[in-house]
């Protein structure tokens, strides 16, 4: 008989401002970590950690001179930053957080969504102005294949820590919007669920209250009338997508609440629950 299929993996997006505050970077690392184990003694699939940085880059990019710009919730990324960005994601922030889970006892592996092949990602096409070297993962038409580098790390128990740089066909770097390689990855590892930690609860109505769940016909109303703009549009769309094309849950809460911290690590997720009927 053939083997049984491996349980699909939890795929965790955090954004680069609550990585800034160290307390909180190692509360959540205690937090992914516990979560980790407690889905490897349950038999309910690995955990993949993929991450942002833009408060990092931006530190380095003015002390070197450099303008930075975002339109539509998006870094505009100009060549000649795109090394700069890629160093300070996949070299200084990546490597911070590998630390911070070694140190709670997961195995944590660093690496960039290029890496090895095991996601492809191309120069984006979405936007109606020039972005630069921003990206987007391409969605393969079928399954990522067994020995893909993700699937042999997840089922020989590591965590991969993933930060949001790629790589385009001619190896050159490329940014992508944490929310959108989340989004990206999930759909094409096949994940399940998917949670978007941020420096927001969740996503909120005109009054600033919680909404607890959230359709499409909904976030394009709430886009429409301006109570969801700036990031948090890229954010929500991105989980719909991923709700949409990988039939999951996804979920957008804070990463910088210790109670909703906390509650990651018990494998229960505050926040807004995102659906796609």
């Amino acid at each position: 008989m053939p083997d049984a299929p491996h349980p699909a993996p939890l795929v965790i997006k955090v954004g680069g401002a609550p990585l800034e505050d160290e307390s909180i970077a190692n509360l959540l690392a205690a937090s992914i970590a516990a979560l980790a184990r407690r889905r490897a003694e349950a038999r309910q699939g690995g955990v993949i950690l993929i991450h942002g940085g833009g408060k990092a880059a931006d530190r380095v990019l003015e002390a070197l001179g450099f303008e930075t710009i975002r339109r539509d919730g998006i870094r505009v990324t100009p060549p000649d930053q795109m090394p700069l960005i890629a160093g300070v994601l996949a070299g200084i922030v990546n490597k911070r957080l590998v630390g911070r889970l070694l140190g709670e006892g997961a195995r944590a592996v660093g690496l960039c969504l290029g890496d090895a092949g095991a996601i492809q990602t191309r120069v984006t096409r979405r936007y109606p102005f020039n972005a630069g070297r921003v990206g987007d993962v391409v969605i393969p038409e079928s399954p990522l294949p067994p020995n893909n580098l993700l699937h042999v790390l997840l089922r020989e128990g590591f965590l991969p820590v993933v930060s949001s740089i790629g790589l385009d066909e001619q190896g050159e770097f490329l940014n992508i919007n944490a929310d959108d390689a989340a989004a990206g990855l999930a759909r094409a590892i096949g994940a399940r669920e998917v949670i978007l930690m941020s420096d927001v609860p969740g996503v909120l109505d005109e009054k600033k209250r919680l909404i607890d769940a959230l359709n499409p016909s909904r976030v394009a109303e709430l886009i429409a009338t301006g109570v969801i703009y700036g990031g948090m549009v890229p954010k929500v769309r991105a989980a719909l997508e991923v709700a949409a094309g990988a039939h999951a849950t996804v979920v957008i809460t804070s990463a910088s609440d210790p109670l909703a911290i906390r509650a990651l690590g018990e494998g229960q997720p505050t926040g807004t629950r995102l659906t796609a009927t």
